[in-house]
């Protein structure tokens, strides 16, 4: 975790809704793993696997967002160093997504 893990987040706001999802998303890949178990065609668990991809990378976009709207935006605000480390450290993470 970086040093700003004690700090208010963007999501803060929406962290029930994300919980939610994130419990959703929980239950999509333990179907994988029922399916698996119950030897289920391997297209139909493709297909599974697909939905749980798409649905991770959603959340991320997501979660991405709300960063670039409150911890860049704030840093932004603050100028200076704190700016270009926010860029910097949320470009990463938009290369780290598409590498996905």
């Amino acid at each position: 975790m970086t040093p700003h893990a004690r700090s208010v987040h963007g999501y803060h706001h929406q962290k029930d809704e994300h919980l939610k999802r994130l419990r959703r998303i929980e239950g999509q890949i333990r179907g994988l793993q029922r399916l698996v178990d119950e030897d289920v065609y391997c297209i139909d668990i493709l297909t599974q696997v697909s939905a749980s991809t798409k649905a991770l990378q959603s959340f991320a976009l997501q979660l991405l967002e709300e960063h670039l709207r409150h911890c860049v935006a704030d840093a932004a605000v603050k100028g200076g160093e704190e700016i270009d480390a926010k860029v910097e450290e949320a470009t990463k993470a938009i290369a780290r997504l598409l590498r996905t």
